[in-house]
């Protein structure tokens, strides 16, 4: 049987067939694997399952030139914390888990851009602090979402789902900057400047891949364009966004409100940005229910097991 390390704990439903397939060792620790466990894992197994977080950056891999593991079978549809170029010169075999994350994503974006436009964090907070005097014409008016502009940055898979909500959910008109233009089964307009793009929307949105290409994409530029009554969600990666300009913009409203999932420096998050009443921050929900970590974690084993039982290229190779 091979030998496979399991990085974090998963639902007990994807254990069971992992341990009918493989010999298995899950890690007990919720952090990110250390540069020790991760060099002492591509020694020691023949198949990975790591996940956000845990970067198999060159060096890593530099420092293990003969890895007995030939898969990362990341855990997630993102994988910008492995070097893939690195993995491949070692022999190494990534996958991810498209597909299953898509609609608990683009749900999370909702979630997000609801709760931003109509301040309902911030509502919540005023609730639970005992102060509320109650209801008036006046109070905590946030912008209504139902017909107005959403800008989509990244029409991929979870783009698209996000796009479908707001357009035949909440009749937005739907605009988009992406690296082509897409066939859609509703109208939306293309734009070829993300500055553009920011000057005309209501609900800026980025669901972009993270990496190099797309580090602080999202930086002042960006906000000085945007309308001040519009509003920034982030559901992609954390240092999509520069995060001290996003800040500033917000101390300074430049742009009405934000909707974070994710964060440049993730766990950490800025004391400045914790204490602004204008931004929503979840801690990285966004494929936080069970059956979606379910389908994650059988696709994961689904492309362990295509390349180590079967000798086969895994399905969602990357």
């Amino acid at each position: 049987m091979k030998k496979i390390l399991i990085a974090r704990p998963l639902p007990e439903v994807v254990l069971a067939p992992a341990y009918a397939a493989f010999e298995v060792d899950v890690r007990p620790h919720t952090h990110p694997l250390s540069g020790d466990e991760m060099r002492n894992a591509l020694r020691d197994y023949d198949g990975v399952m790591p996940t956000l977080g845990d970067v198999f950056s060159a060096e890593v891999f530099a420092d293990v030139p003969n890895p007995r593991c030939s898969i990362l079978a990341n855990f997630g549809v993102g994988y910008n914390h492995i070097d893939t170029d690195a993995a491949h010169g070692a022999g190494v075999v990534v996958s991810n888990t498209p597909g299953a994350v898509t609609d608990a994503t683009a749900d999370t974006a909702m979630t997000l851009i609801l709760m931003s436009a109509r301040r309902a964090g911030e509502g919540e907070r005023l609730v639970r602090s005992g102060v509320w005097e109650g209801w008036h014409p006046t109070q905590m008016l946030g912008l209504h979402v139902t017909g107005k502009t959403v800008g989509i940055v990244g029409m991929g898979r979870i783009g698209q789902a996000i796009a479908r909500r707001c357009h035949f959910g909440f009749e937005m008109q739907v605009a988009y900057f992406s690296r082509s233009p897409k066939d859609l089964d509703f109208k939306a307009t293309p734009y070829d400047s993300l500055t553009a793009l920011a000057a005309e929307v209501d609900v800026l949105v980025v669901a972009v891949p993270g990496g190099a290409a797309t580090h602080h994409l999202i930086g002042a530029d960006v906000f000085a364009a945007m309308k001040p009554t519009a509003h920034l969600v982030n559901i992609a990666r954390g240092d999509v966004v520069e995060e001290a300009a996003l800040i500033t913009a917000l101390q300074e409203d430049d742009i009405a409100g934000a909707g974070l999932d994710v964060y440049e420096f993730e766990p950490q998050v800025p004391q400045a940005l914790r204490d602004l009443e204008n931004v929503v921050l979840l801690p990285h929900l966004g494929t936080a229910a069970l059956e979606v970590r379910v389908d994650m974690g059988l696709m994961a084993l689904d492309n362990l097991a295509a390349h180590l039982n079967g000798g086969q290229t895994p399905p969602n190779a990357v």
